[in-house]
């Protein structure tokens, strides 16, 4: 097809056309597709389809190839004899699995991010109905609906929703009038599902759960690569756990269900689902606190600042301090370096049960700013972190892996929040997505990718932009603010050693702190600061453990709090403050 990387093709979705010896490819980097004559191995034809694909089914009778356009919002319909794309139908967000019943003249699309399948009427070029694959009507996005099977005698379709981990089962043997039959528990993130004979074959993309990684990367290594991905040093990097390679996937082998199963299974995975619709306006909470328990109700707190910073484990840093469930032998990052942090953490409130929700930063910063990250991103980092194509395509630099209801400011903006960016969703002066326009971005503010400016020296151009706003009265009620020294550049040659880097990062931390809590709305005020992802660290409880802290003058003073937090409750938190209701 082309060059190995990064010759941008990345081929996704191959179908077989085995009477006339073709292999038809379609592709997510050059939004391509390719026909191959399998006799020669040579391509025959080759054109832009338009948008990123996912897959592509021929007809029964060979005469059309339907492709999934990833981030096109459509299922294009490709004819094999004039060899062009004679009709497009619309579907909606992320539409990636495809499979047609056997007659040929129904074809389902999974759509990623809309909780959803299309059913078209292929004869028709029309979508004829919309299976709603969530747990509850009207939820919000999040169940990423991304594989599809249907039963022998197809009268049931399973499709697979990876990040509730279940299957959805409708029973769709009338036409326009399916009705859903309940949900099947799974493993974590399942990514396909088939059917043969009378058993259901899940493949769960990350296994049954997380681990513990005392034999983490740490950036001052040199036996291994910190980036097992590179598998430059195998045997070596067998002994890492990597993060990106922790994760095992599994596959479920169940039996097709009996309404009675159904029954108990549907039950379970409401049971071990902790997201309902109720909870999406009103949360749980004493009254008087400062967090309200219902979205709009006012708060204390109009100011919320929002730090993040990079890739750390929680034992990697604050594994010394005695009070938490720390392991010291893993810290490379203590109190000698990170003394700012350690005295917030132990002046406020230290967590030592907080987790971030991503594995790496391609997914980390979706995470930290939309509490969800796409199926594109979830299913193209590990590639990309491996070397084997692709690239990180979060922090809004492209639209098919940007969530669809946006991120945190697009919440804000619809409902009159204001608020500004200092480097997050930023390169240089400039924001990544819409709502981050010149108003919205610190332009002054030195983004994370020149390497070369200390994250001190972005204090300095916080401060000074702070400063202005807050003597015209004008500071936002949301600031986002990127601190990402402590990613370190690793051993590079003439580089800061990471010592020195997490040492700044820790400094700039601190003055900023300072900073606030000298300032007239101090009494107003509430920093949350965590990591994007903690893949560059050791833990000995989880490989996703990490740091995070609240300093407000309403947070409590010299707590060691073991509850358990994530990134999007972090999320939530603030969105509580803030009076804006869930992504």
């Amino acid at each position: 097809m082309g060059k190995p990387w990064p010759e941008k093709i990345s081929p996704v979705g191959l179908e077989i056309d085995d009477a006339k010896n073709l292999l038809y490819v379609v592709t997510k980097e050059n939004n391509s597709l390719y026909i191959f004559d399998l006799l020669t191995s040579k391509i025959i034809h080759q054109q832009s389809i338009g948008s990123e694909a996912y897959t592509c089914i021929l007809s029964p009778d060979k005469k059309i190839l339907y492709i999934s356009l990833w981030g096109g919002k459509k299922v294009a319909y490709f004819d094999t004899n004039l060899r062009k794309v004679t009709a497009y139908v619309d579907v909606s967000y992320n539409p990636n699995e495809l499979i047609l019943n056997k007659a040929g003249n129904i074809l389902y699309v999974a759509n990623s991010q809309d909780n959803s399948v299309s059913v078209i009427d292929v004869q028709a070029k029309k979508v004829v109905e919309i299976l709603n694959t969530a747990l509850y009507p009207n939820s919000l996005t999040g169940s990423t609906t991304n594989g599809l099977a249907l039963s022998k005698d197809e009268r049931s379709l399973y499709i697979a929703n990876a990040d509730n981990n279940c299957l959805a089962v409708f029973n769709i043997s009338q036409k326009g009038k399916s009705v859903s039959k309940g949900f099947i528990p799974v493993g974590w993130y399942p990514t396909n599902v088939r059917v043969i004979g009378s058993k259901i074959f899940v493949a769960n993309g990350k296994g049954f759960s997380s681990f513990a990684n005392p034999l983490g990367p740490q950036p001052v290594r040199t036996d291994v690569k910190s980036e097992s991905h590179k598998g430059e040093l195998p045997q070596a990097n067998n002994r890492l756990q990597y993060i990106g390679s922790l994760m095992k996937g599994t596959m479920s082998v169940i039996d097709e269900p009996s309404v009675e199963d159904l029954e108990v299974y549907s039950k379970n995975v409401f049971m071990n689902t902790p997201y309902n619709k109720d909870k999406e306006l009103i949360t749980d909470g004493e009254a008087g606190n400062p967090i309200p328990k219902k979205v709009g109700d006012s708060s204390p707190i109009k100011y919320v600042f929002y730090i993040i910073k990079e890739n750390r484990t929680y034992d990697q840093v604050f594994g010394d301090i005695k009070e938490g469930n720390g392991d010291s032998t893993l810290t490379l990052f203590g109190e000698k370096y990170t003394p700012n942090q350690h005295k917030l953490a132990r002046e406020y409130v230290l967590l030592d049960n907080f987790y971030v929700d991503a594995e790496v930063s391609a997914d980390g910063h979706n995470w930290s700013l939309g509490a969800y990250a796409t199926d594109f991103l979830e299913k193209t980092w590990p590639t990309s972190y491996g070397r084997r194509g692709g690239q990180n395509d979060g922090l809004g630099r492209r639209t098919v892996a940007n969530n669809k209801d946006g991120f945190i400011w697009d919440m804000c903006k619809r409902h009159g929040v204001s608020f500004r960016t200092y480097g997050v969703f930023a390169d240089k002066d400039k924001g990544n997505i819409p709502v981050l326009d010149e108003a919205h971005v610190c332009s002054s503010f030195t983004g994370y990718y020149d390497q070369t400016v200390k994250d001190v020296e972005r204090f300095e151009q916080w401060k000074a932009d702070f400063d202005i706003l807050l003597s015209k009265n004008a500071v936002p009620s949301l600031s986002t603010i990127r601190l990402g020294a402590d990613h370190t550049q690793g051993l590079g040659v003439g580089k800061p050693t990471p010592y020195a880097c997490v040492a700044d990062n820790d400094l700039a931390v601190g003055k900023l702190v300072e900073h606030i809590s000298n300032s007239s709305i101090w009494a107003q005020s509430a920093i949350f600061i965590l990591e994007d992802d903690a893949q560059n660290g050791p833990d000995h409880v989880d490989a996703h453990r990490s740091i995070a802290m609240v300093v407000s003058p309403y947070t409590k003073r010299n707590y060691l709090d073991h509850t358990m937090y994530s990134t999007s409750g972090m999320l939530r938190t603030m969105e509580l403050i803030l009076g804006l209701p869930p992504m």
